[in-house]
């Protein structure tokens, strides 16, 4: 569109009364196809009690995603996350990262045996659309860290035929697969692994998405180097706007997306705005204490409660809606539309101030209307960027 027709467009939606701009945005929310990539939904679904079935209190239960919650938000599908915290980097780590990721394959497959009616797993754009029509949520599953494939590279069939889409290679520490951007003892492999790269090429030969999340600014261009589908960023952010190294520089999102791939964004707050160098201090310290050993179910739950101090402290510096779509505007600027999508990191952290859990995602088709965004580009936004990708993931040797 021209710049005299956008201009028009934008200022009348501006003018709209804001009852009548949330029926227009609620009648397209219910019409797109609308896909999260990046859903910690696991982690509190492999806790004695909880059923993702069942609605939840997002302040009682500590909880931001289940199956009504989804269905009352418009959320037709999410890649739930198969996540393991960096542990120590030997066989007996390895093993035991293998049977916990299993567990909470597991888990998810349990789920959705027990509520047929509510949900169903889905391996392919298809499904997800088919899911869509009838009425039940979609649930992919990805894979946060490499780290349960070890030094096993058969494990990746494994997980596949499990249902997992994408791994991402790497999380807070370097594994076996390649570098991460917030090791804080720096690089041991400058970028892939000799394991990482034949990692990357069986991904490529099964259809395994290959996500860059996480992982070093060498490790992201060797992978995108080597792999000849295109790469996603499950749930990453621009670092022009908020200056960390887990964010994606410009020339990173130039090169991911021409090569056809997709940066999903996401909704954790200090990922979007840049807090304080204290607040930033505490949330490292936090997000490192269990990196390199074995979390116990006690000492994850002192996390946690370090986590909710420090976001009670910080409140005042916490992001907002507007935030996540200052990072989509940035990349649409720079990429165009194609090549962005949403990755919230819902009960992984994500979450923020007029998006709280997943029951309110409307809130964001509604922002990206009142910025001019078309029903056609909020699909893409939506799904359909990601969908398209998935789509290419397998690639003959």
């Amino acid at each position: 569109m021209n710049a005299l027709f956008s201009f028009f467009l934008v200022s009348a939606l501006f003018f709209l009364p804001s009852d009548r701009l949330g029926r227009k945005a609620h009648k397209i929310h219910q019409r797109i196809l609308t896909l999260d990539t990046h859903a910690d939904a696991p982690i509190m679904m492999v806790q004695k009690g909880f059923d993702v079935g069942e609605q939840h209190d997002r302040v009682r239960d500590k909880s931001q995603i289940d199956f009504p919650r989804m269905k009352e938000g418009g959320m037709d599908a999410m890649f739930f996350a198969v996540y393991m915290a960096q542990g120590p980097r030997t066989p007996e780590g390895h093993a035991n990262a293998k049977t916990k990721a299993l567990e909470i394959f597991q888990s998810i497959h349990d789920a959705l045996k027990k509520h047929p009616d509510q949900a169903e797993l889905a391996t392919t754009p298809a499904d997800a659309y088919r899911i869509e029509k009838a009425g039940k949520r979609a649930v992919f599953i990805g894979m946060e860290n490499g780290y349960p494939v070890g030094e096993d590279l058969t494990l990746l069939k494994t997980y596949y035929d499990l249902g997992c889409r994408y791994i991402t290679l790497s999380h807070f520490a370097n594994n076996a697969i390649c570098d991460s951007a917030t090791d804080p003892d720096g690089p041991v492999h400058n970028g892939l692994s000799p394991f990482g790269r034949q990692v990357v090429q069986e991904m490529n030969r099964l259809g395994i998405l290959i996500d860059v999340s996480h992982v070093s600014d060498k490790s992201f261009y060797d992978a995108l180097a080597l792999s000849k589908a295109p790469l996603i960023a499950s749930h990453s952010n621009v670092r022009a706007l908020c200056d960390f190294p887990r964010n994606m520089t410009d020339d990173m999102i130039k090169a991911l997306a021409a090569k056809g791939g997709v940066i999903q964004v996401n909704f954790v707050s200090d990922y979007l705005r840049k807090p304080s160098d204290e607040h930033r201090q505490a949330l490292n310290a936090v997000r490192m204490s269990g990196v390199g050993r074995a979390v116990t179910p006690q000492f994850q739950a002192q996390l946690d409660a370090k986590a909710d101090s420090i976001q009670k402290r910080y409140a005042y510096e916490r992001a907002s809606v507007a935030d996540i779509v200052k990072h989509i505007d940035y990349i649409v600027r720079l990429v165009g539309i194609d090549h962005v999508g949403i990755g919230s990191d819902f009960d992984g952290g994500g979450g923020v101030n007029g998006l709280e859990d997943v029951s309110q995602i409307e809130t964001l088709t509604l922002e990206l209307l009142r910025k001019g965004y078309s029903e056609q580009d909020i699909a893409k936004i939506w799904g359909g960027n990601l969908l398209r990708v998935l789509g290419q993931a397998k690639v003959a040797p």
